[in-house]
């Protein structure tokens, strides 16, 4: 029984830079849905890493651990063929949202 080997990190970040993921999946499931629930845990991180007493750098830190890949999700969308001015403003105002929360 032969299984497929689980594909990268780099060849997921590829499909999304080259558009391979669908629209829908990009917005819904990697946008809306994993890189909410990952800036929500990070923001929670840095307010458990401050209720501690640890430096405000650290917390800062683990607020903003996410940014890069906020900010490959917003690249994606915005450079999928398929994406309408509407999700990109969308996306953008998700995006800025983001650094907030």
């Amino acid at each position: 029984m032969s299984t497929a080997p689980a594909p990268s990190m780099a060849a997921f970040v590829q499909d999304l830079w080259h558009a391979r993921v669908p629209l829908r999946v990009l917005l819904w499931r990697h946008v809306l849905v994993i890189g909410s629930l990952l800036n929500l845990l990070g923001s929670l991180g840095a307010l458990a890493l401050l209720a501690m007493g640890v430096s405000a750098v650290w917390a800062v830190a683990v607020h903003f651990a996410p940014l890069p890949w906020n900010c490959l999700l917003l690249a994606a969308v915005w450079r999928h063929p398929e994406s309408s001015p509407g999700w990109k403003v969308v996306t953008l105002a998700w995006f800025v949202g983001m650094l907030v929360l």
